[in-house]
């Protein structure tokens, strides 16, 4: 009885000794499109931060501390972006790499500078995210003025005196990039022969193919996302045009070559230069092929936020999130994406974009030389 009662007390003692050590662990949190139409590069941000968390934690945590990873849910839906930052903030998480649309991450932004919370994004490109003098926000990934000027760039050579399209899809996102880059058009003597908008969630866009057609338009450049893109592509090709599609960092995903099958060939996107051919990169790459996880898109870049925020949270000596924002503007970071150094802002310094085309075998490959 009394080996017993001594085996019960050792059981109790080893439980709370382990729900003590598990209470000390940092939580930290990612926040994405894990349902929905983007769902795809909500994936890709689970699985950068996943890894990146099993990697910090298998080198020691951050100071001291183990981490655990919280997965949110914001469906690229603005409300439930600002909802599901108010529920990262009241839990006391000091740091979240998201969001994944822009119309998230600059309402939820609020919320968590309100709430004490250093939000990094690996994917939000709208520069008003990082022009509202927040304390807490930063980005591992470039600009649509950055990214809309390579575009911009490449149309203007590769494309002098033809037709030029331009289509947007009134998100944050998608307006504010097809709005770029219609600015450096612009800029460059190139004047747009059709500007038309549609609806995120649209189907049917075969009124707008019929103005392409009419228009003789040689390339439509699309501000949206991947899954309206790809229909826009098949419903062109339904209609016998050739016309190229170019878009921008959104077509970043496989799931694009699904919609499109083979006719997707020659269809043009803009992206930072693919950080899984970084030298830097191919140990953490292995890893996940090894999974059987083709760390595309911005798997990567959700790994290199979680390891700024890591590595300013050891240099801080603390994870108090503005003093691990003191730090990171401070610094310069290696991570799986290169080098990254920030502005005063939370921009990067480093990122440029590059071009890149989709191939018949449903794969992407860089144009080389930039194609500017």
């Amino acid at each position: 009885m009394k080996s017993l009662k001594l085996i019960g007390l050792a059981f109790g003692a080893s439980i709370a000794l382990s729900s003590a050590a598990f209470a000390q662990d940092v939580t930290i949190a990612v926040a994405g499109p894990m349902t929905g139409t983007e769902s795809a590069f909500g994936r890709q941000m689970k699985n950068g931060a996943e890894m990146a968390v099993a990697d910090i934690n298998a080198a020691g945590g951050v100071n001291g501390k183990k981490l655990a990873l919280n997965v949110e849910d914001d469906a690229c839906d603005p409300k439930q972006a600002r909802s599901v930052a108010e529920k990262i903030a009241g839990a006391k998480i000091p740091f979240v790499a998201g969001h994944y649309c822009s119309s998230s991450s600059i309402p939820a932004s609020e919320a968590y500078a309100d709430g004490n919370v250093l939000e990094i994004t690996p994917a939000s490109t709208n520069p008003l995210f990082t022009e509202r003098k927040l304390w807490n926000v930063a980005r591992v990934c470039g600009r649509d003025d950055q990214q809309g000027l390579i575009a911009a760039q490449y149309i203007a050579k590769n494309f002098k005196g033809k037709n030029i399209a331009i289509l947007n899809d009134k998100t944050t996102y998608g307006k504010g990039l097809a709005d770029e880059t219609k600015k450096a058009l612009n800029k460059a003597g190139v004047t747009e022969k059709m500007y038309e908008s549609y609806n995120k969630g649209d189907k049917d866009f075969n009124a707008i193919v019929s103005r392409l057609k009419r228009d003789n338009i040689d390339l439509v450049y699309v501000g949206g996302y991947h899954q309206e893109s790809g229909l826009i592509l098949r419903q062109m090709r339904d209609q016998g045009l050739k016309t190229i599609l170019m878009a921008g960092d959104a077509l970043a995903d496989k799931e694009y070559a699904s919609i499109t099958g083979p006719a997707g060939e020659g269809t043009l996107f803009t992206f930072g230069p693919d950080p899984r051919e970084k030298p830097t990169a191919k140990k953490i790459v292995d890893a996940f092929k090894a999974k059987n996880i083709d760390p595309e898109g911005y798997t990567l870049y959700t790994y290199a936020a979680m390891q700024v925020w890591s590595q300013a949270a050891k240099k801080a000596g603390t994870t108090d999130p503005k003093k691990v924002m003191e730090a990171m503007k401070a610094g310069k970071w290696d991570t799986v994406i290169g080098p990254i150094e920030y502005d005063a802002k939370g921009d990067i310094k480093q990122l440029d974009y590059v071009v890149y085309k989709w191939d018949a075998k449903g794969g992407y490959a860089q144009i080389k030389g930039n194609g500017t």
